[in-house]
């Protein structure tokens, strides 16, 4: 190593030049890449299934595309590791929600309201999430309180901690509060990546109100999806913002498998068309789907629900503009054999789990098949039936002469363990809302137009009726008219116009959801048991349950 000159004599050699050579210039410093990559990583639809769902990811089967195959697949221990295998080697990268990550969950995380699903999501480093219309099954200040923390109001603490809140942020952009104007939450998100800034919108469909109980709303208004983040575009862009994802609690549906995208039809296809040229993603959710789409140029994404997917966006960013340049995704199945179980998710859910186990495990009966919630070709399905035999059964005392259920409250089959026993759980699982049953007189009119309700709108919601009553129906006849006239009958005889007739529904139908506002005016109201607990003094009763077979609805054509 040659030896240094002292600075003096440096200097001097330099000034007067002499024979010495020049000093090398130093190394250039390598440029920043033209292109910062980032990748996200999406969920929607969680509704807190801390456990895989029973039946895993269903898709076609390769083999033979007529039929289909399950993959077990999901579960918060499986999902983060997921999360973290997809997320390695990407410096760049975040991890964000679609909506609905609570609501309609199971007993493990709903007895608990749902802490343990924002405990667990938290710690699987989710970043944003718009918000979902189960997200208002509790109310706004229940969600107000799940994203601050606190105990809760009426039940306290019941977990292993206090709860501290979501790690996460809510983004809710297009849900007002009517007395202030103001967003309930924040209505977006800026992030730099690499001095890159990309913005990210949440947004909670417009028709919440239709579908969530009254008071969940009460307060808020729920406006436009495409006019709310058009309005935002100039604000973002000018904090230099160019990349947009918007997080959108609203879906459809497409054929082609996970990543395929045939016939994409549903609401997204009238809300995407309309949103600024600036949006680039969206990552939608709702209808419980997978896709990976593109529209009028942008990418748009689904990834079914519960855990089973995780979607893996892959964006190139231009370092100079800040523009999206290039946008892939593909859905990964969260598959329980590949994707080993986090530690720390395990040790979250066994702590719950010790807490639940008393209620949880309870048998409340047996059934000799399984109680499935596949509709049949008049929108029928055998736990459907059960369900709303049950709730006949609970509510004889209060004059119930028929029961009437939604198919959306059944989240889940009951299937048949090798034992037959079902418990607790399996029972709130199927029926994960808390409502309570509520019995009514109503006119034979009434019933009427109610029936013809259900086939109103892009996607019949046909109620699942109790035994003893029979109709027929026709899909080729207009709407209003569907119901075949003389049809309509009740424990064998013909329903007249002006029969008085008690009717129990649950208290969400109750109160005018899913579209059915003639039941605001249900008279004599008597208020009875919860729905999961009908079904399961109903399941004790009838010990080795065979499912009904009998038709209520039958479709003629």
């Amino acid at each position: 190593m040659a030896a240094r000159l002292p600075a003096s004599l440096a200097l001097a050699a330099a000034l007067l030049g002499g024979c010495a050579a020049a000093p090398s210039a130093a190394p250039p410093a390598t440029a920043p890449a033209a292109t910062v990559p980032l990748r996200l990583l999406a969920i929607n639809d969680f509704h807190g299934h801390l456990l895989p769902p029973p039946g895993g990811y269903r898709e076609a089967d390769p083999a033979d595309p007529s039929r289909s195959r399950s993959i077990p697949a999901g579960g918060a221990a499986a999902m983060a590791s997921a999360v973290r295998e997809l997320a390695a080697g990407y410096p760049n990268h975040v991890f964000v929600a679609a909506g609905d990550l609570v609501g309609a969950s199971p007993l493990l995380s709903a007895l608990f309201h749902d802490e343990p699903t924002v405990e667990s999501l938290s710690a699987m480093g989710l970043a944003y999430a718009a918000v979902g219309n189960h997200e208002f099954d509790d109310g706004a200040d229940e969600l107000l309180r799940l994203q601050r923390g606190g105990c809760h109001p009426a039940d306290g603490c019941r977990g292993p901690k206090p709860f501290a809140g979501a790690g996460f942020q809510y983004l809710a952009a297009s849900t007002v509060v009517r007395a202030t104007g103001q967003t309930l939450l924040p209505p977006y998100a800026i992030r730099r990546f690499d001095g890159v800034p990309v913005a990210f919108v949440g947004l909670t469909l417009k028709g919440t109100p239709q579908i969530v109980s009254p008071g969940g709303v009460a307060g808020l208004e729920f406006r436009d999806e495409a006019e709310t983040v058009n309005a935002l575009v100039p604000e973002l862009q000018r904090q230099g913002v160019q990349a947009i994802v918007v997080l959108l609690h609203e879906g459809g549906e497409a054929d082609g498998g996970r990543d395929g995208c045939d016939d994409l039809r549903g609401t997204i296809t009238r809300i995407v068309p309309r949103l600024h040229p600036a949006v680039d993603v969206v990552v939608s959710g709702h209808t419980h789907r997978a896709y990976v789409c593109r529209v009028d140029g942008r990418l748009v994404t689904s990834g079914d629900r519960y855990g089973t997917l995780v979607t893996a966006i892959d964006l190139e960013l231009d370092r100079a503009s800040g523009e999206v340049l290039r946008s892939q995704a593909r859905n990964v199945v969260v598959d329980t054999r590949r994707f080993a179980p986090d530690a720390g998710q395990t040790a979250l859910i066994a702590a719950y789990e010790r807490l639940a186990a008393p209620l949880a495990k309870r048998v409340v009966g047996t059934i000799a098949a399984s109680l499935t919630r596949e509709p049949d070709d008049s929108g029928e399905s055998v736990l459907g039936r059960v369900v709303a035999d049950a709730q006949l059964d609970a509510t004889r005392a209060a004059g119930a002469q028929l029961a009437l259920t939604n198919p959306g409250g059944l989240r889940s089959p009951i299937l048949k363990p090798a034992d037959g026993r079902v418990r607790y759980e399996d029972v709130f699982e199927a029926q994960p809302f808390g409502n309570r049953l509520v019995t009514m007189t109503i006119s034979g009119a009434q019933l009427a137009a109610l029936l013809e309700q259900q086939f109103a709108g892009e996607r019949p919601r046909v109620l699942q009726a109790s035994r003893g009553l029979r109709y027929e129906w026709d899909a080729t006849r207009p709407p209003g008219a569907r119901l075949l006239p003389g049809s309509l009958t009740l424990d064998g005889q013909p329903v007249t116009p002006g029969q008085p007739v008690r009717l129990t529904v649950n208290s969400y139908l109750a109160e005018g959801g899913d579209r059915f506002p003639m039941l605001r005016d249900g008279r004599e109201r008597v208020v009875g048991i919860g729905d999961a607990d009908a079904l399961a003094d109903y399941l004790g009763r009838h010990p080795g349950l065979q499912p009904p077979q009998d038709a209520r609805a039958v479709r003629r054509r």
